[in-house]
């Protein structure tokens, strides 16, 4: 039976988005051949409006429906590693676009491999396994609004999430739209991005074994670390949060340096979801009894994102007491 639904689940995620790729084909196609007054010539002229309203018809209202009809919105959370290859990519060959070649091929390796990393790592989480299950905040909120749910969903998981996705992936448009030379400055975007991809892979990775680690000695009847206090997460609580927040002010720097200075509201955005999520992961893991002192201990010594020296007192305490 799970075997079916993944494989249902797999058919899903991979139709979903066929909507705006065969639209966006025939544009491509057929734009040159119609006259200015077309469907077309809108197009053409507005890249960002129709990136917007493709992602409102097709993301926003199908994906929605399609989490009506599962009782699960799980599809979004695939499609948050999805959307910004397609949007770069989307940019990148709107023939209204004009850009620095060797920028616009870097911006393009840069969206890859973050949206490589993040997929693996939404996967490997998963143990592999297509849609079983929604985000949890997603799944606390169903339980919160009940009966009123299923419209609230829209606004909440769905019309949110173009903000975010399309305010973070504003500088793609920056870079596709000024063929200004390369210079000192693209390579400090370029080194801020890998810098902030390489972070959130190692943090993500050492989570990951912690888990699994914690998992096996479950089984086996043996006892649990409560927390994770190794690595990465020695010197930051959320090191994974961190180095993703890098990736997007990185790729802002791009913007910036060709004069797009206002989409600094895409990260900062961004930054302050981040910060919320925050504040409901540390809640939930102070909830749990077993974890609450190791972690509250935790939150006195460890800087919340920024990785940074630990707070001597509480080690000195904790070595103490071992």
């Amino acid at each position: 039976m799970e075997k079916h639904s993944n494989i249902k689940n797999i058919v899903i995620a991979i139709l979903t988005p066929l909507p705006s790729i065969l639209f966006y084909h025939s544009f491509l196609h057929n734009h040159s051949s119609f006259p200015r007054s077309n469907i077309w010539s809108f197009c053409y002229e507005h890249p960002l409006l129709l990136a917007n309203i493709l992602f409102f018809f097709n993301v926003d209202l199908l994906f929605w429906v399609i989490g009506l009809l599962l009782s699960n919105n799980w599809l979004i959370d695939l499609y948050w590693t999805v959307i910004p290859v397609l949007l770069v990519h989307y940019f990148s060959s709107h023939p209204n676009s004009k850009s620095n070649s060797l920028r616009s091929t870097i911006a393009i390796v840069v969206t890859w491999v973050w949206s490589i990393r993040l997929t693996h790592n939404y996967f490997r989480r998963e143990k592999w396994e297509w849609g079983k299950k929604e985000d949890w905040r997603f799944s606390d909120m169903r339980k919160q609004y009940g009966k009123n749910w299923w419209w609230i969903s829209f606004f909440a998981v769905y019309l949110s999430q173009q903000v975010f996705i399309i305010g973070i992936c504003l500088p793609m448009f920056a870079i596709h739209a000024s063929d200004q030379p390369c210079g000192i400055y693209d390579l400090l975007a370029l080194v801020t991005c890998i810098t902030g991809i390489t972070v959130a892979y190692f943090a993500d990775t050492q989570l990951h074994e912690f888990v699994t680690r914690n998992e096996t000695s479950k089984k086996l009847g043996m006892p649990i670390v409560p927390n994770l206090e190794t690595g990465l997460w020695r010197y930051s609580r959320h090191p994974n949060y961190f180095g993703e927040q890098l990736f997007w002010w990185g790729l802002y720097l791009f913007a910036w340096n060709l004069g797009y200075t206002w989409m600094f509201v895409g990260p900062l955005v961004n930054s302050m979801c981040l910060g919320y999520v925050t504040v409901l992961v540390e809640r939930r893991m102070v909830e749990k009894e077993y974890r609450a002192e190791a972690y509250q201990q935790y939150q006195k010594s460890t800087s919340v994102w920024i990785p940074w020296f630990r707070g001597s007192k509480v080690d000195e305490i904790k070595e103490k007491s071992t």
